[in-house]
């Protein structure tokens, strides 16, 4: 197929975008011809369209690398793919329209528009995405999802040297910034000239609802206050994400903590995540089922989860949300000395937050809080209820929002080294890294491997360590001592 004929079927995908009509055709196909260094268009036949926009993008940047327009670089090419993919984008105001017109028939209908825009003008990156690693493992607290992250491409060492030379811009703010729609990116700083973002009021204030270019789970979406501001767990969270699935009732929604250890990667923006997805922990039980005096409208209840977890559900908006702020404020004040469970630390700084998530359930409003407490020790400087040393060679990040409620999200590094530890308990020549031997070890004591095996018991061994870092990163453990004193918690309420 001519390169003419690739920009045609190319602008006839935009077109079809919904963002313009055939009148500009010759305008658009000019755009893309001076974008990929060439002057002129051959013969071309205007023709239904039966490849992926995507691949079409494909064509038209290594046309673009072959007249010397951009370099090989990593930024320089997602800078161009960007706005290639932007001529296949409405504008943001037409994007509202559109996903405002199919809100009036349903919130589903709106999101599988914006959601199916986002595929397909490459801002969700669905080819990167399909790269992770992921398999489920059965435990005692059901299946759980276990990634290991390869979605991120890794940047040249000549780009991250270049970068450090490069003058600093304090423009977007952050990355999750509205200023990012629309925004072309430079070498040290995303594309983000495809990104568009749905407006919403939540009680009054602007926040925008968009979709996570890397996504861990199914429509895994962001929803940001306009405003750059940290993140802060107060009455307006819940009030804010109660409001959220009145308006999505399809999607769960949930806010990383507030306080650093405990808190997720990104706490100097205040934003939520959310998405069409059944994670472990809505599924697991409830196993106690308690009463809260002066909240009548309000069921509560404690799950069956690693972490410490108070349900509460209610058909009462008001109710729930009442409940959840008198939660937080009993446990930002509740210490347990004798299980390391400690408000504030000695200078005062505080160390209780929750990372709560809501739902939907019917008519019912569902609000999971998980108990955080950010206070560190001599023995463990990391963080008391963070992944303690002994599993750190799995996953030593901060446990977030999506490992709360049950999805792993490891280190691209695993993904060789994993092969390196099959090897080893194969004997077979190996490069295993020193901190995974003692692991290797054990696991060579109880397991008779095989070729056949070994990548499924490894995988399962993987999955019982994430587990263990839920374990460690809940405040009442699950053992007889643990659980008195949530229920000593449950009585102070």
């Amino acid at each position: 197929m001519s390169i003419s004929q690739v920009i045609a079927d190319f602008i006839t995908c935009g077109i079809e975008s919904g963002g313009w009509m055939e009148m500009d055709r010759i305008y658009l196909q000019n755009r893309v011809l001076g974008m990929i260094g060439e002057v002129a268009l051959d013969t071309y036949v205007v023709q239904p369209v039966d490849v992926l926009p995507i691949d079409l993008m494909d064509v038209l940047i290594a046309k673009a690398k072959e007249n010397g327009v951009i370099g090989n670089t990593l930024a320089e090419t997602e800078i161009l793919e960007g706005e290639l993919m932007d001529l296949l984008t409405p504008p943001p105001s037409v994007v509202n329209a559109f996903f405002a017109q199919h809100y009036e028939k349903s919130p589903t209908e709106a999101t599988d528009y914006f959601f199916e825009l986002c595929q397909r003008n490459d801002y969700i990156k669905t080819r990167a995405i399909a790269k992770n690693i992921v398999f489920p493992i059965e435990t005692a607290y059901g299946e759980l999802d276990i990634t290991i992250n390869l979605s991120k491409p890794e940047k040249d060492p000549k780009e991250i040297a270049a970068q450090k030379n490069m003058t600093v811009v304090d423009y977007p703010k952050c990355m999750l910034c509205m200023e990012n729609e629309g925004y072309k990116g430079r070498m040290n700083y995303p594309a983000r000239t495809n990104h568009r973002l749905i407006r919403m009021n939540l009680d009054g204030e602007a926040w925008g609802f968009q979709y996570s270019p890397y996504a861990y789970y199914n429509e895994h979406s962001i929803i940001l206050s306009e405003e750059h501001r940290p993140m802060k767990i107060a009455r307006q969270t819940f009030e804010r994400l109660t409001t959220i699935v009145e308006v999505l009732p399809h999607y769960f929604v949930g806010s990383n903590a507030d306080l650093p250890i405990v808190g997720g990667s990104i706490l100097s923006h205040d934003h939520y995540q959310a998405g069409r997805y059944e994670f472990a922990m809505e599924r697991a039980p409830i196993e106690k089922i308690f009463a809260i005096p002066g909240f009548d409208k309000v069921t509560a209840g404690i799950v069956k989860w690693p972490m410490s977890v108070i349900r509460l559900q209610s058909v009462d908006k008001k109710a729930i949300v009442d409940a959840s702020e008198y939660i937080l404020a009993k446990w930002q004040q509740y210490s347990a000395p004798e299980l390391s469970i400690v408000a504030f630390s000695e200078d005062g700084t505080p160390n209780h937050t929750v990372t709560p998530i809501a739902r939907r359930q019917g008519k019912l409003f569902e609000m999971d809080l998980v108990l955080r407490d950010n206070n560190v020790s001599e023995e463990h400087p990391d963080g008391i209820f963070h992944p303690h040393k002994d599993v750190q060679h799995i996953k030593k990040e901060n446990i977030g929002l999506i490992e709360v409620m049950g999805l792993a999200v490891l280190p691209p590094r695993l993904e060789k080294e994993l092969v390196e530890v099959e090897k080893y308990v194969l004997n077979e020549a190996n490069a295993i890294a020193e901190y995974h031997l003692p692991w290797a070890d054990k696991m060579k004591e109880n397991h008779d491997f095989t070729v056949e095996n070994v990548k499924g018991i490894v995988q399962q061994e993987v999955g019982l360590i994430f587990t263990r870092v839920l374990e460690d990163a809940g405040v009442f453990k699950r053992d007889a001592s643990g659980q008195a004193g949530f229920n000593a918690f449950i009585k102070s309420l």
